[in-house]
């Protein structure tokens, strides 16, 4: 009898994770059929996406109450078909807005769970735990802190590591980043990520490019790096550059993708809250974290969030190994003040390196693989 997996992803960082693993059951369950919705990474693995995931790709609650009737018809068709198919198992990849009800519902229909990648419940207040329970007969969870959350609640969860610690060497070459870049050994360079959406770039580049223009200032010879991913985030960039009015020689380069050599490249790198920050952690590069949202959003948040950091290398460090600036601190004189003091501090960079390979080793534990085996105990118990 063919073993049949419903997943969902949504964003690109969820296809990847979708894509993985599914390679990796296919070395224990060969002829399983993979379906649901996934992105291209994952149809490459031989996975039937019934709809395309970057409808599910929202972000901020505006953007998805405009878009809410879409996803209510997506999540209605999406459930009919999963128990139509009669899956054994289904796995909910991240973008817990979306997931999480699609699993409550199919796990009151009888079908086992899985929550892959832990919603953050170290962020928020506790009771996102029982939403979490009552949705998923187990979590995936990429971070060591997690599972002890949620034993609290008795709720079945596993550390299987983070993908990215897998992927990345543990010691970057720079060197080889740089000549793959056709950047100098010698040369100063900074790398500027105003984020992947939209929305986010068009919050945060001008002041980055504002705090790049006082960088260079302060240290002319200073080279800037921007990756970008889509062709709406560099124009969004492009306009903010021109209306800066930067002169027509400031050493500023703009590049389609490459954000891994970028970052391994730089001597200090200013990015937008989010997965980055994390990549940029165990790429072992001094970063300055910062973000901007909606005035409303913003309030609800510090309303719901008590930790007292929002990027992830301060929260799995549990300290501020990296300034965070955040709302009205988010200015081009103190974004430029944070990543120049950086550049200034040999030592303080030592220390950030040094905890920094901790935290990728505690988080390199072969994650797929990890993550196959979970799903093939699961497996076995729903039969």
């Amino acid at each position: 009898m063919v073993t049949r997996i419903a997943l969902v992803a949504g964003e690109a960082s969820g296809d990847l994770l979708g894509a993985s693993l599914i390679a990796a059951l296919r070395e224990r369950l060969p002829d399983a059929r993979f379906v649901g919705i996934g992105g291209p990474k994952m149809q490459r693995e031989g996975f039937e996406s019934w709809f395309p995931a970057e409808r599910l790709a929202v972000m901020g609650f505006v953007d998805v109450l405009r878009r809410l009737p879409e996803l209510l018809r997506i999540r209605r068709e999406l459930i009919r078909r999963v128990l139509a198919e009669d899956v054994d198992l289904f796995i909910g990849i991240d973008a817990p807005d979306f997931n999480l009800g699609v699993e409550k519902r199919l796990k009151r229909r009888g079908v086992k769970t899985i929550h892959y990648v832990s919603p953050s419940i170290w962020a928020w207040r506790g009771s996102r735990a029982k939403k979490i329970k009552a949705s998923a007969s187990h979590v995936l969870c990429l971070f060591p802190c997690e599972p002890e959350l949620y034993a609290k609640h008795e709720m079945p969860a596993t550390f299987i590591g983070h993908p990215l610690a897998d992927e990345f060497p543990l010691k970057p070459d720079v060197l080889a980043a740089r000549e793959r870049l056709a950047i100098p050994g010698d040369a100063r360079v900074v790398v500027l990520m105003p984020g992947s959406r939209k929305g986010e770039v068009s919050r945060l580049a001008a002041d980055f490019i504002g705090a790049a223009g006082l960088m260079a200032q302060r240290a002319p010879d200073l080279r800037f790096l921007v990756p970008l991913v889509t062709r709406e985030t560099y124009e969004l960039f492009r306009d903010a550059l021109y209306a800066a009015q930067l002169p027509a020689e400031f050493p500023l380069r703009i590049m389609f993708g490459h954000s891994h050599d970028a970052m391994v490249a730089a001597d200090a790198v200013l990015l937008a809250s989010g997965t980055a920050a994390l990549e940029s952690a165990l790429l072992k590069r001094p970063t300055v974290v910062a973000y901007r949202v909606g005035k409303w959003t913003h309030r609800l948040l510090k309303r719901l969030m008590y930790l007292p950091y929002v990027s992830l290398p301060n929260i799995l460090c549990r300290d501020f190994v990296i300034p965070e600036l955040l709302q009205d601190q988010c200015t081009p004189e103190k974004l430029a003040d944070a990543v120049c003091a950086w550049l200034a501090d040999a030592d303080a960079r030592k220390v950030l390196q040094e905890r920094f390979v901790s935290l990728h080793e505690e988080l390199r534990r072969g994650s797929a693989s990890r993550a196959a085996q979970v799903v093939i105990e699961q497996l076995g118990r729903a039969a």
